[in-house]
């Protein structure tokens, strides 16, 4: 987001900006190897099949941080992410285009924070990954 958005400009109902991604198995190896999470259905289709799976699937830990990015590039330099949760509820494979999308359900005055319910859409339109990130925004 190219402004800063402040608590009074934060109603609930206010979206935050979507934020696209489109996961490769080359990423995946990649953060394999940043993360040190090396288990093979993330980036063995053959093994990923083995187990029952639609082919290799992202990472919960890089969902996580899909979510993370959404919000933090929406408080701008002022705001701060003060918690970030996610439940995994469907898998994610590579080639998919996800959208992560979030809205503001609660503000609060007094703490100076906003309560968002954030989630990422697979192609289908699926809310696959679902969580709740609270943030600080400042004042005019």
């Amino acid at each position: 987001m190219n402004t800063q958005p402040y608590l009074d400009d934060a109603a609930v109902g206010t979206e935050l900006p979507a934020l696209v991604k489109e996961p490769t198995t080359r990423q995946l190896v990649m953060y394999a190897g940043a993360s040190g999470d090396f288990y093979e259905i993330h980036y063995d289709k053959d093994f990923a099949a083995e187990q029952g799976l639609p082919g290799v699937i992202l990472h919960g830990a890089l969902k996580s941080a899909y979510l993370g990015q959404l919000v933090t590039g929406w408080v701008g330099a002022e705001g701060r992410l003060l918690s970030l949760s996610v439940r995994y509820r469907e898998m994610d494979v590579p080639g998919d285009v996800l959208t992560c999308r979030g809205t503001v359900v609660e503000r609060d005055e007094a703490a100076g924070s906003v309560r968002c319910d954030i989630w990422i859409e697979n192609g289908a339109g699926v809310r696959t990954t679902t969580g709740e990130a609270v943030v600080a925004l400042p004042s005019r």
